[in-house]
């Protein structure tokens, strides 16, 4: 049994005190590919109800002896699978438990990473949520904070380190190569943020320091890790530079000084997420280690994640939620505070831009799914805390709260964030506490917000009314507000702060500008606007000017028109961006054709200067051809937009972002295009070269993916390629170039891999399963029933993360809707049906993919039934 229940952690919780534990792992022998596990033993000191029973959580090979208050238990009666009994438990208690860990090829628990550019071993952790168990016995839920001493034996020759600073450091007697560090107890902190790194990783040093207003200094050694083979690439020197701003920035903001002691930032391999929060011992991916040309918004994206890690260092790690319902308590505070951060301390002036952008798509994307739900979420157990590190406790949360700081104001908002940490400073938490804290400092009741915004589900839709005034000027203006929350069938009608912008076109330069605007709150179904009705007729009423609210956006007739014949020329940044939203919501919907967002792309994203909105509106573009224009329409919706990226590639300024943005879309949309193959071809025997263009290891990989889904790359083509970058990456895009070759002995091959297999890392499933995927029309129907045959066998067989992986990445999502039938007749959502109703006892967290991707897959052949033509170039 390893999915812990919300009931029984409480019921734990109520019985046990954690106090102090005392680990030690031996990974000596992790080099040797052959050795599966290693040792761990840990001490746990705790208090609990004298006479009662409890359980410890360790997903383990083999337990070798446990003592409970120094009496060796017998393991055939209190081991039970993944949990450790403890019976009839004194006042205070001392458990040892000894056993064998596994290395992990899945991301989860203790990593093991062999670099196939130098052989070399380099192993990390990471646990959220609930994978500390993998690596060491524990008390596994948020609210059992405890203090950690860690002790690591491994190759002498290998950096370790963990979240707070070594302190002794010995040889094994009689073993030169062989040394065990030891680290200092870590302060009280939750399981699932304690983290242990260890390998011959390059390591970079420097400092921080800042005055605190008592007059004391405070101290901070920084480090950087990554892989050996890595540190060509490794721009530690702007890393430090980003975190020593966000120190500043955040130890000024929280007026609570960095409690962690050092601030070490590890970037892993095959690593699952962006990264996670571990205190005193950051981890992130290292595909934030930029091997190949990166754009400037990839260099954001990274600083926004950084932002967004060290926030938590207090959201999170000093105060901790008591259990994962409360998820958003440091997840949504985190999203803002990152975005706050790139805003306030870095270089980067577009930080809100490309959190309404992308961010908010996200969860614009997520609250508009029958599994939706609201940010204080429902969670009944560690499976469903997985499912929900999603667009709801990020992307809406942070919304929400970027709402409640223009409700309350910033500065009372910050200081009752500062009263939250001094009131809970190493506890745990949940929503009343946060709401008390931000009351107190506000004078505000924020039980009706809390109400209103965080315990429903859905998005609202706002769109303008106009009556017409006389002599082209405006009459009374509505707003109305639909919001049926859709997991209680009510509507939800949420209140508003927001802002009307009114844009006419200048009568010199011809650019779109903010001629006027109105500030109102908007609550319940319809809101009169105030002071517009006179007033002469905008070229553009854009509603939630500034993105203030967050909210669906639909635009009056006049208004659509204008965005649609002249987008490109709306100055302001963000109005441009909020304007491509809207476009985007409308073909999603099926409120217009998908053919007509393409062609606005087509159209205007050559002008887009903002490269963070332009790389999302191409990839919204690649998408809406692939899965929402009508498949009688694709072809020729297609080959418009490939042949502008061919244009758009060979005429943008050399070396720029745009440039890089172009081939990168290029390339995708060739997966499924021949028209532009000898293009590619050339740019990868350099017959065809175009200045600035570095056609370096990453696109070279696009290129050969497109190259092979056509058919149009061998095995040895492929093979040769990566014998010339046999790296992580370089394996990874292998992975996906053959499996994608459009050959059924290819494809039955990749499908055994992922399926039947175990032996491909996390890494190497997602790029072999996206390989598969990549195949013609009709290709893949005969893999529909072995998908579903296969569902409760995997999620049966394998971790979370790759059973999520598997389910998420192989359902039959490519379908496309015969002309004249009905999209909820499609055979492929009937058999998602069928599963679904025979299967409505299996675990919850495997039906909320499956009915996710069912609506994936509905919206999508619903856009298909809007009637269209393709747009007249």
């Amino acid at each position: 049994m390893s999915n812990l229940t919300r009931a029984e952690a409480a019921a734990r919780s109520a019985l046990v005190t954690a106090h102090r534990y005392d680990v030690s792992l031996d990974v000596r022998h992790a080099a040797d590919a052959a050795v599966e596990g290693y040792t761990s033993r840990t001490s746990i000191a705790f208090s609990a109800a004298p006479g009662a029973d409890t359980f410890l959580d360790f997903i383990h090979g083999g337990v070798h002896s446990v003592l409970l208050n120094g009496t060796e238990l017998d393991l055939a009666a209190v081991v039970d699978g993944n949990r450790i009994l403890l019976r009839d438990l004194a006042a205070e208690n001392e458990v040892v438990v000894t056993g064998t860990a596994l290395y992990s090829r899945s991301g989860e628990g203790l990593h093991r990473f062999f670099d196939p550019a130098d052989g070399k071993c380099y192993l990390y952790t990471q646990y959220e949520p609930a994978d500390a168990r993998r690596v060491f016995a524990n008390f596994e839920q948020p609210d059992l904070k405890a203090e950690f001493t860690f002790h690591v034996t491994a190759p002498s020759d290998w950096h370790v380190v963990s979240n707070s600073a070594q302190s002794n450091r010995r040889e094994l007697p009689g073993d030169a190569g062989t040394n065990t560090w030891d680290f200092a107890a870590t302060k009280r902190m939750s399981t699932y943020i304690t983290s242990v790194l260890a390998g011959p990783y390059f390591r970079a040093e420097d400092h921080w320091s800042t005055v605190l207003d008592d007059g004391t200094r405070l101290e901070v050694p920084l480090a950087l890790y990554c892989r050996a083979s890595l540190a060509e690439s490794f721009d530690a020197a702007e890393l430090f530079t980003l975190t020593k701003a966000g120190l500043d920035f955040f130890n000024r903001l929280f007026d609570y000084p960095y409690p962690w002691g050092k601030y070490d930032q590890a970037f892993a391999p095959e690593y699952n997420l962006g990264a996670m929060e571990n205190p005193g011992l950051v981890t992130f991916t290292e595909k934030y280690v930029f091997t190949s040309r990166a754009t400037d918004a990839q260099y954001e994206a990274r600083a926004n994640t950084l932002m967004h890690e060290m926030a938590h260092m207090w959201f999170g790690d000093l105060v901790t939620m008591r259990w994962w319902d409360d998820l958003w308590l440091k997840e949504s505070f985190a999203d803002f505070m990152g975005t706050l951060g790139v805003d306030r301390a870095t270089r980067w002036e577009s930080a809100w831009v490309n959190f309404a952008n992308k961010r908010k798509a996200w969860a614009y994307l997520q609250d508009q799914l029958p599994t939706t739900h609201p940010i204080v979420a429902d969670i009944p157990d560690l499976e469903a805390a997985k499912q929900n590190f999603d667009g709801i406790t990020y992307a809406k949360g942070a919304s929400v709260l970027k709402q409640l700081v223009a409700y309350v104001g910033f500065d009372a908002f910050i200081a009752g964030s500062r009263q939250y940490f001094r009131r809970h400073a190493f506890g745990n938490t949940s929503l009343a506490d946060l709401l008390a804290a931000l009351g107190t400092a506000s004078g505000r009741d924020l039980g009706g917000w809390s109400r209103q915004w965080l315990q429903t589900s859905g998005i609202s839709t706002l769109s303008a009314e106009i009556a017409e005034g006389t002599g082209g000027t405006i009459g009374p203006v509505l707003l109305r507000q639909t919001s049926v929350d859709p997991v209680t069938g009510r509507q939800e009608h949420r209140p508003h702060r927001l802002r009307l912008g009114l844009y006419d076109f200048d009568g010199g330069s011809g650019a779109l500008r903010r001629t006027d605007s109105v500030e109102l709150d908007a609550d319940g179904p319809l809101t009169p606007v105030p002071g517009l009705a006179g007033k002469p007729r905008p070229a553009l009423l854009l509603v939630n000017d500034d993105d203030l609210s967050y909210v669906k956006v639909r635009l009056d007739a006049g208004s659509e028109a204008t965005v649609r014949e002249a987008l490109d020329r709306i100055e302001d940044p963000m109005a441009r961006a909020l304007c491509w939203t809207v476009l985007w919501d409308s073909a999603r919907d099926a409120a217009t054709p998908a053919a007509l967002y393409v062609a606005a792309v087509e159209r205007f994203a050559p002008a887009e200067s903002g490269i963070g909105v332009l790389l999302t509106v191409l990839g919204n573009a690649a998408t809406a051809v692939e899965r929402y224009v009508p498949a009688t329409e694709r072809h020729a919706v297609r080959s418009g937009l490939l042949g502008t990226a061919a244009a758009r590639l060979r005429d943008s300024v050399p070396g720029s972002d745009q440039q890089l943005a172009w081939a990168r879309t290029l390339a995708g949309l060739s997966r499924h295009d021949g028209s532009q193959l000898g293009l590619l071809r050339g740019l990868l025997s350099g017959a065809e070269q175009l200045e600035g263009l570095a056609v370096d290891a990453e696109l070279r990989w696009s290129l050969w993916q497109a190259l092979a889904a056509q058919g149009e790359a061998s095995a040895e083509e492929l093979d040769a390629e990566l014998a010339k970058d046999n790296t992580a990456s370089g394996r990874e895009g292998h992975a996906l170039a053959s499996a994608a070759r459009p050959d059924a002995e290819v494809k039955a091959a990749a499908w055994k891999a992922a399926v039947e297999s175990t032996e491909l890392s996390n890494e190497l499933l997602g790029a072999t399963i996206a390989g598969f995927m990549t195949a013609p029309a009709g290709a893949l129907d005969g893999y529909i029933e072995l998908y579903f045959d296969c569902l409760e066998r995997v999620w049966r067989e394998r971790s979370i993360e790759i059973a999520g992986r598997i389910v998420r990445g192989l359902f039959p999502a490519g379908q496309d809707l015969t002309e004249g039938t009905d999209p909820e007749e499609h055979p492929v959502l009937l058999r998602t049906d069928t599963w679904l109703a025979a299967h409505a006892e299996a675990p919850r967290a495997l039906r909320r993919i499956v009915l996710e991707q069912r609506d994936h897959l509905l919206r999508a052949l619903r856009a298909q039934a809007v009637p269209s033509a393709v747009p007249a170039k």
